[in-house]
């Protein structure tokens, strides 16, 4: 899958006290992979906390050489609960979340005859604490969260993310450095995900930018890849 295997997730949190609410569509154009991806993304806060998601979709099965229909697909849903806003405690959030989605082989008949694959359902929940500066201009959100894959053993069933935004880096208006880094375990192994993004906000909803995927036995992939994407984003 390009792009967001994990919340990425999670880049419109670090907005969570300058916006009520915001959706926004992103494309882009991943070289390591070949293929056009996108992605709808939303992040809306009320009295009980925030909720974050976002679905993203691959272009690439093809008859011949004419992509004809999306080839995978993806989905996360996250929920930050907090009663107590009002409190010494109001960095920490009770985070509950669910992620999942399924594909095509890269080598499958078109029309759906091809072999098709699971990302297996994972649920998580733990604690998400957040820090800023005083202008809320530069935000982190640190989590430790339990989680557990359907059909999918762990021997650490734990997952680590930090979430970061910096809005008018390097004092210029428009220019924003956001992005997440995971860290969790399948079977055995470590997996490591991240993916910082870079926008410059031409006008009042369009951005231009794009992200660099960096993974460490990430997708099928062994060891570590540098992957560049390039994109736009339309922020309704």
């Amino acid at each position: 899958m390009a792009k967001k295997f994990f919340i990425a997730a999670f880049a419109l949190l670090a907005m969570a006290t300058t916006v009520n609410a915001q959706t926004n569509f992103q494309t882009f154009y991943d070289f390591g992979r070949g293929h056009f991806t996108t992605t709808m993304e939303g992040f809306h806060m009320d009295n009980w906390g925030n909720t974050f998601f976002f679905i993203d979709y691959d272009y690439n099965n093809r008859d011949v050489n004419t992509i004809i229909s999306p080839s995978n697909t993806y989905f996360e849903i996250a929920r930050c609960l907090n009663f107590w806003q009002d409190s010494k405690l109001a960095p920490f959030s009770w985070q509950i979340e669910y992620n999942g989605g399924f594909g095509l082989a890269a080598d499958a008949p078109a029309y759906g005859t091809g072999a098709g694959f699971p990302v297996n359902s994972a649920f998580l929940t733990g604690v998400d604490y957040f820090m800023h500066s005083k202008d809320f201009n530069n935000t982190l959100n640190l989590k430790l969260l339990y989680k557990y894959f359907v059909n999918l053993p762990s021997r650490v069933p734990l997952q680590f993310t930090a979430v970061w935004g910096c809005q008018d880096l390097f004092g210029l208006k428009g220019l924003r450095f956001s992005g997440f880094a995971d860290f969790w375990c399948e079977y055995a192994n470590l997996v490591f995900l991240s993916e910082p993004q870079l926008w410059y906000q031409v006008f009042d909803h369009f951005n231009v930018g794009g992200e660099v995927e960096l993974s460490y036995n990430f997708a099928g992939m062994n060891g570590f890849h540098v992957l560049p994407c390039v994109g736009t984003k339309w922020v309704f």
